[in-house]
């Protein structure tokens, strides 16, 4: 019990420091433009120099064929029928993601993940691996020496694993070959999407784009505004720096509450508020023990045997319940230094809070993801 309560009471002092004012913030961090974007990259390659921690080849056929046509290009070409058995090769999967505006001998991240059986991609080199986007055309080649953080050995049938083996890292490790066109806007427009849609953010985005530029901003929806831009691309790419650095107070999302039922976390924004209720909080648990019972036959009795039998023992425990009063309008800080003062855990929040959203007196929208 000390334990939640400490963790109630960090939760308690973080939530408190949430519900103050809404501070100003820039457009930037509110909106993305429309067309500029990233794309995901993915290839197939080979990590090499493993000690001794690669595919077990008769178990990932894939990882033989990937060498031989490999060696076949290098200009080796290997006896039909012949048995490889490497243990410092790994098959794996390579992904990075294509920043917008990123032009030929850029450099970008790259994630290699082992798609066989082998134990540790630790201390290998990523053997160049062309990486294509959705169409199916090469963005980028991938090649490396692969960091993973994590470790681990093994000996005598006992092992120690500190982290993940299986995935790492190549910073910088894949150059840009191609270019995905980018346009900024059509025409004499860009476009601006909000990242949540919010009416009321929305407008407070036009009225301080329109303060400084007159005319220029159109709200279409909750999540989109269109902003007359010049023609002119140096002119165009000033403009939405200016606009991206004007700051507005965002309006505050729905009241939304996140509830996780396989970890048992709960997320809620400062929008979450109270009608007047009262909440029970008891416990009721059932003890059964269960313990055999020998009956034998009396001394030189001529019948009888030995019989074993199970006696129970039934036992109902009950905690005596708390009824916490909560006032109307309640914010959400009130909310969960009310639940904590019940001594509710993590676990009991969950019915709580679906008992609260069925008797109608929580403002907010339970989401159970």
């Amino acid at each position: 019990m000390k334990s939640h309560n400490k963790i109630f009471s960090l939760l308690w002092i973080i939530l408190l420091s949430a519900t103050g004012p809404i501070q100003a913030e820039r457009i930037k961090d509110l909106v993305s433009i429309q067309g500029v974007r990233s794309n995901q990259l993915i290839g197939y390659g080979l990590v090499v120099g493993l000690d001794g921690t690669g595919d077990q080849t008769t178990q990932t056929p894939f990882t033989v064929q990937s060498i031989i046509n490999m060696m076949g290009q290098l200009g080796v070409n290997l006896p039909p029928g012949t048995n490889l058995q490497l243990r410092n090769v790994a098959a794996v999967m390579v992904t990075a993601t294509l920043p917008p505006f990123a032009r030929p001998g850029q450099q970008i991240d790259v994630t290699v993940s082992s798609m066989g059986n082998s134990k540790s991609l630790r201390g290998g080199t990523l053997l160049m691996t062309p990486l294509k986007g959705a169409d199916n055309q090469v963005y980028a080649i991938a090649q490396g020496n692969i960091l993973v953080g994590g470790a681990g050995a093994a000996a005598a049938g006992s092992s120690v694993q500190i982290n993940h083996l299986n995935a790492g890292r190549i910073s910088g490790g894949a150059t840009v070959e191609r270019t995905v066109p980018v346009e900024l806007g059509q025409e004499e427009y860009i476009y601006l999407e909000l990242n949540s849609t919010n009416f009321s953010t929305v407008t407070r985005i036009v009225d301080a784009i329109n303060a400084v530029h007159p005319t220029k901003a159109y709200a279409v929806d909750g999540r989109l505004i269109q902003v007359k831009a010049p023609l002119n691309t140096s002119a165009r790419v000033m403009f939405i720096s200016q606009i991206e650095s004007l700051n507005i107070t965002p309006a505050r999302d729905a009241a939304k509450v996140i509830v996780n039922s396989r970890t048992g976390s709960i997320a809620m924004n400062q929008s979450v508020t109270l009608e007047p209720s009262a909440i029970a909080h008891g416990n009721l648990s059932i003890i059964i023990n269960s313990e055999p019972v020998i009956s034998q036959p009396g001394p030189f009795a001529e019948r009888g045997e030995t019989v074993v039998a199970q006696r129970a023992q039934v036992e109902i425990r009950s905690d005596e319940g708390n009824l916490m009063l909560l006032p109307a309008g309640a914010d959400l800080g009130e909310v969960v230094k009310a639940l904590t003062a019940i001594g509710a855990t993590t676990q009991d929040l969950l019915s709580i809070l679906q008992a609260l959203k069925a008797a109608g007196s929580l403002r907010a929208e339970l989401e159970v993801i």
